[in-house]
């Protein structure tokens, strides 16, 4: 029989094991969040497919794609598309762009976050070029025009719960990567 003192050990080790992977679940918990999302679409992630070609138009089934754009509060730049509304379809593979100037006297640097709406769409909306896949840096009063390419998967036919969505937003937010000496 374990003594009094061995029992009391065993119980703060596993103790402090089971807080430690408390504390690293925790540190985990965003990566795995994010990657859950992208994997599924879930919360109007959309998904990613680099170089990737669009697998082809289906014949009759159009989409409308509205495009918003914004910027965090306080940071020095225009953002917007150039058009509020494209019809697509589903299948073909599309493009539209975003112009951003940097309305401040030194260079900002920009990070884009993104999302879909109505949610049950993310899955199914395929961006294969984006400028929101890198960090954007604008010179003072530089404004640049920036593509991106996409289509809606054909799949979002199939898909009960989504195949009678003929309205999907792609909504970007600018954020400034670091507070210092960006503008924002």
């Amino acid at each position: 029989m374990a003594t009094l003192v061995e029992r009391n050990r065993r119980v703060g080790l596993m103790a402090t094991a089971i807080v430690g992977a408390m504390i690293g679940l925790g540190f985990a918990s965003v990566p795995l969040y994010r990657m859950f999302c992208q994997v599924t679409g879930f919360n109007g992630t959309t998904q990613k497919a680099e170089g990737a070609k669009a697998p082809g138009a289906v014949v009759g089934k159009i989409v409308n794609v509205r495009f918003d754009g914004n910027v965090k509060p306080g940071m020095a730049w225009s953002f917007a598309p150039e058009e509020h509304v494209q019809r697509v379809a589903i299948g073909a593979r599309d493009m539209a762009f975003y112009n951003a100037t940097n309305n401040s006297d030194k260079p900002v640097t920009g990070s884009a976050t993104f999302n879909v709406s109505p949610s049950q769409a993310g899955q199914y909306f395929t961006k294969i070029e984006c400028f929101c896949f890198k960090e954007q840096t604008l010179k003072p009063g530089e404004s640049v025009r920036m593509p991106v390419v996409f289509y809606v998967d054909p799949r979002i036919l199939d898909d009960p719960d989504a195949r009678d969505i003929n309205e999907i937003t792609l909504s970007y937010t600018f954020f400034p990567v670091d507070s210092a000496g960006n503008g924002g």
